[in-house]
């Protein structure tokens, strides 16, 4: 009896130290996770701030097409740092589960449909460019033709403008719980991702419209209950376009040159400054456009790309995932 009382000790304390070395082991996985994020977070702050140390637009009346093109560059600043997250955390997309993969392809998605909106609105602006330059172009020969022209095309701005569908089928909170380990961390860096790539294309919307609208409606489409790191930045930028709207500096100053050759002509006055301004201001314009859409077009294909390559694993995997028809036919939408 007492030999057998001897080994039951000797059993229990072996599973008691097994448990509490399998709970300890679970605490320093868990904590190590955690300290992932933060770190993930942290380089967010930082490219936030570089940003506004570059272009502090805080008291300003209006952005400016270099201001949007900065934000923009966060973009890419923030896919680096989830990079850097998935690296330490080892867990590379090879390794997702359906969660995080569902959850990757439709911010993606979305994100390439406004990049989409983006370069749509650019062509637009383009256009009217090529318009104006095209009234200079007759200014010489036959004003009554170049003051038509600038009569037709003298407020600058994109139209058209589509609203994204809601994806919000869930909260972020309400997924997180559901969500441990590995899959939690990515699913909550992914929501960051999203807020910031909402909140950038929804500024570089309302700014190539030149109306309010895009931001504010994109910005509801961004989950609420993130704990963003754009949410200081994103009440300011509220603040503006609610209150004086979201006219470009660029925009403006555009316009003024614009109306006061067209006034030069209509008084019969002397033309030469003021087209010699417009001509200046036109070519500015075109150079800023012109970054700008570079900047679109390589985000949007290195976005493509990373869909893709996923997509590409999951097909290998031979995985059955529910939602793979529809992530394809998503997919096509973006080339046709």
């Amino acid at each position: 009896m007492v030999l057998l009382v001897d080994k039951f000790t000797k059993l229990y304390t072996k599973l008691e130290n097994h448990y509490h070395h399998h709970h300890h082991h679970h605490h320093d996985d868990h904590q190590r996770l955690d300290e992932a994020l933060s770190g993930f977070r942290s380089d967010i702050l930082f490219s936030l701030n570089q940003f506004l140390e570059n272009w502090n637009p805080i008291g300003s009346e209006n952005l400016t097409l270099p201001w949007i093109q900065q934000a923009l560059e966060l973009i890419p600043s923030v896919n680096q740092a989830f990079a850097k997250l998935a690296v330490d955390i080892d867990y590379p997309m090879r390794k997702w589960e359906a969660p995080s993969v569902e959850n990757y392809l439709d911010n993606t998605f979305h994100i390439l449909n406004l990049l989409n909106s983006i370069s749509s609105a650019l062509s637009q602006l383009g256009q009217v460019r090529l318009s104006l330059s095209h009234a200079l172009s007759l200014l010489e020969n036959s004003p009554s033709l170049a003051l038509h022209h600038l009569k037709v095309k003298n407020s600058v701005s994109a139209k058209d403008f589509h609203k994204p569908e809601n994806t919000n089928k869930a909260s972020s909170e309400e997924i997180s719980v559901s969500l441990s380990g590995k899959e939690r961390i990515i699913h909550q860096a992914l929501v960051e991702i999203k807020s910031i790539g909402f909140w950038v294309c929804g500024i570089l919307l309302s700014g190539l419209h030149g109306e309010a609208i895009p931001y504010l409606e994109i910005r509801k489409l961004a989950d609420g209950s993130a704990n963003s790191s754009v949410n200081g930045l994103d009440s300011w930028v509220t603040q503006l376009v609610s209150g004086k709207g979201f006219v470009l500096e660029d925009v403006k100053g555009l316009n003024y040159a614009v109306a006061s050759l067209a006034a030069a002509i209509t008084n019969g006055e002397q033309q030469s400054d003021a087209a010699e301004e417009l001509r200046r201001k036109l070519k500015v314009f075109g150079k800023a456009l012109e970054d700008l859409g570079t900047g679109v077009d390589y985000i949007f294909s290195s976005t493509l790309t990373r869909r893709n390559q996923l997509l590409d694993t999951v097909r290998k995997q031979n995985q059955p995932w529910r939602q793979e028809q529809k992530i394809f036919n998503q997919t096509k939408k973006l080339y046709f």
